[in-house]
């Protein structure tokens, strides 16, 4: 993109009571009354048209279908009205949860129960009991809406291989863990997606050698026979795992930008020096081992927050901060320091901000597209 600092969406986006409730059961007009008020706030002209048709739905398959098509649409127009030049899927609306929405389209694999992953939200953890294979296209369906209804520049998440893997029990597989880097999504990609983000959060909990092997032995198998560009989004690593990642990050095949979390070790006061921005200084590793593509920098909060938020800096409210423009400005300026380009340098949230209710979500990107404006202008 030719203008500096461009904002994207990173994942995922809180679930509205009505898209999740209207899963399994009717909807009453009452259940829409929320969605009505964010149709009015994201310039949804037809919604009335789609409550009838949801409403009216007799079959649930077609209540569903419907449902999932038009929350997708919500958290599109959302990406587009707070300004983001990049609207991924609108905020993975169609899955429910990273991982589970894979496992559940996976022949082989049996659900066993909800874990922690952070904050208070949980996954489904599951076993592979016998060989496994695709029983239908896992994101194609979810593509096809958001190719038809987005407005903007599109990306397409994917659970990464090795993530699946690693919050999976081998079972079947025990014997030969590199059997498991088949990871085959790619066929339904059909070819025309222009970005595909592919999420390893599990990768920088492990950085052993054996599993960084395995990991570039996993992604560079997943982008075989592709020419889109691909970005890795690695989140919330251990104490080296950015110092490890940026070691194998050179290995990637084609992958031309990295998303990494900064923004929840940052200090909240401003500055754009190595004492006021010391939550950033792990892009050094990557600069030094020679990455040189685009670096995707987190710049807001997106999990539980308590702290102090001085003056010009943004404002805490309730678990959330919500950071000033100012803020996001500093944090992408001395990324950019480091990095020695600031045209390599994108904008985004940590990750998904799932964890956020809309209205946090809205503010924290509209302060993030403010915060890159600010940064322009005194790259200029």
């Amino acid at each position: 993109m030719s203008k500096l600092y461009p904002v994207q969406e990173i994942g995922s986006l809180a679930k509205p009571r009505w898209r999740t409730k209207g899963l399994t059961q009717p909807l009453s007009s009452k259940d829409l009354v929320e969605a009505e008020e964010w149709a009015q706030r994201l310039g949804i002209p037809d919604f009335q048209d789609r409550a009838k048709q949801l409403l009216a739905a007799q079959e649930q398959n077609d209540r569903v279908r419907e449902l999932l098509e038009l929350s997708t649409i919500y958290g599109l127009r959302l990406f587009e009205q707070t300004g983001l030049d990049n609207v991924g899927v609108g905020g993975e609306q169609q899955r429910v949860e990273m991982y589970e929405h894979v496992i559940r389209g996976v022949e082989g694999m049996r659900v066993l129960g909800h874990v922690q992953s952070f904050d208070y939200k949980y996954f489904n953890k599951a076993v592979a009991e016998s060989k496994i294979y695709r029983k239908h296209p896992i994101y194609l369906q979810e593509f096809l809406d958001v190719k038809k209804n987005a407005k903007g520049q599109l990306k397409v998440p994917i659970t990464g291989p090795y993530t699946l893997v690693d919050w999976s029990f081998s079972g079947h597989y025990s014997g030969g863990r590199t059997s498991l880097s088949l990871k085959k999504q790619k066929q339904e990609a059909k070819r025309e997606a222009e970005w595909i983000q592919i999420d390893e959060p599990a990768i920088t909990t492990h950085p052993e050698p054996a599993d960084m092997d395995l990991f570039v032995e996993s992604w560079n198998e997943t982008v075989r026979g592709f020419n889109c560009k691909f970005s890795d989004h690695t989140c919330y690593p251990s104490e080296i795992g950015y110092k490890v990642l940026a070691q194998y990050a050179p290995k990637l095949d084609k992958c031309t930008h990295l998303a990494l979390e900064f923004a929840n070790r940052d200090g909240t006061s401003l500055g754009v020096d190595a004492k006021h921005r010391e939550g950033y200084r792990d892009l050094e590793y990557f600069i030094q081992n020679g990455y040189d593509g685009e670096f995707g920098v987190g710049v807001v909060h997106v999990h539980d927050f308590s702290g102090h938020v001085p003056p010009g800096s943004g404002k805490e409210v309730g678990r959330n901060i919500l950071e000033s423009p100012e803020l996001v400005r500093d944090r992408l300026l001395y990324a950019a320091k480091i990095v020695g380009d600031p045209a390599k340098i994108w904008a985004n949230p940590d990750c998904g901000l799932r964890t956020r209710t809309w209205d946090v979500t809205f503010a924290k990107l509209i302060s993030t597209v403010k915060g890159a404006e600010l940064a322009r202008e005194a790259s200029r």
